[in-house]
């Protein structure tokens, strides 16, 4: 859902600038399939969106970033102007420093919450993510102070709020070791006047050759007292890479959820298994993928077949440019 947009943060050499292409990537993507609710024993095909992805460089220290729905069932299609942008990012890199302003991702501490949209199956996702709008604008600083080590900063508009006086507070750290990652965030989201919704998300993930789990924590509440018991969401998600035209992966999750974030009190099982195939041997800008879903709060169980297509506008126009020049 959210996706931290902070580059790496290091000055450019005069070698880097000489390497630096300021052709901008740009790619159209989309997902379409087959989704069977057996819970409402109803099917449909349908598509997920269509997305406008572009990202390049202004200068060797200012790049940007911008992801637009053209159209999404998810959102709806009735969205125009920035309420249809996910982000639209500038980004400025000096040193070990990074800064950027503009419309971004809550900072989040979870890999599930991090995912493109396009990336995620919604029906085998938390309340927790499929309840927050993450998309909100804002400032953020990163740090670098060691190789594949991060802290960030941001200070955003509240997802609560709608005025001009409500924001949402966070900090966070990530880290990289051989078969270990690390993604830990705190965050504070303002409510009413003075009032703040506390947050602590533990995202954590291991890689063990062509296998790779995610294990998070992620609890708020409206109150110090209730931060552990009120409102939660604890899940596993495991994955192997079969071969390179071939990924299997599940999910499973349980949640406490609160009146205050879902309009009542109650409890949530999710889980999900599912497989993903890239027919394309050069790239994996083509995927399959078939997943049994099963989630209380969305859909109870499910059955989801398609395809995601990722157009590389920038790759073909180069194509079709050096095919022309021969």
């Amino acid at each position: 859902m959210g996706i931290i947009l902070a580059a790496a943060g290091f000055s450019a050499s005069a070698q880097e600038v000489d390497q630096i292409d300021y052709m901008p990537e740009i790619s159209l993507d989309t997902r379409l399939g087959y989704n069977q609710n057996f819970s409402e024993r109803s099917g449909r095909f349908a598509g997920d969106g269509l997305y406008l992805d572009i990202n390049g460089y202004i200068s060797p220290n200012l790049s940007y970033s911008l992801n637009h729905r053209i159209a999404s069932s998810y959102y709806g299609d009735d969205i125009t102007g920035f309420g249809a942008t996910n982000w639209l990012t500038l980004t400025y890199e000096v040193g070990s420093f990074a800064f950027t302003a503009g419309k971004d991702a809550l900072l989040m501490g979870s890999f599930e919450y991090d995912a493109y949209d396009l990336d995620s199956y919604y029906d085998m996702n938390s309340a927790f993510y499929n309840a927050l709008d993450c998309w909100q604008w804002g400032v953020s600083a990163a740090w670098y102070p060691a190789d594949d080590h991060e802290v960030i900063l941001q200070v955003a508009n509240s997802p609560f709020g709608e005025g001009f006086d409500m924001f949402s507070y966070a900090a966070g750290w990530r880290g990289a070791w051989d078969f270990y990652e690390s993604y830990w965030t705190v965050n504070m989201w303002q409510h009413d006047a003075g009032k703040y919704v506390k947050a602590l998300n533990l995202g954590n993930r291991f890689t063990f050759g062509d296998f790779m789990f995610d294990l998070e924590f992620m609890t708020r509440s409206d109150s110090m007292k209730g931060l552990f018991n009120q409102d939660f969401t604890f899940l596993f998600a495991p994955s192997y890479e079969i071969t390179d035209w071939c990924r299997a992966f599940s999910k499973f999750g349980w949640e406490r959820n609160s009146s205050f974030f879902y309009g009542e009190d109650g409890e949530n099982i999710f889980w999900g298994v599912g497989a993903e195939f890239f027919p394309l041997k050069e790239n994996r800008d083509l995927r399959l993928h078939v997943a049994w879903t099963s989630n209380e709060y969305t859909c109870g169980n499910a059955l989801d077949i398609g395809v995601t297509w990722k157009m590389n506008l920038t790759r073909i126009m180069k194509g079709i440019l050096g095919k022309k020049r021969n």
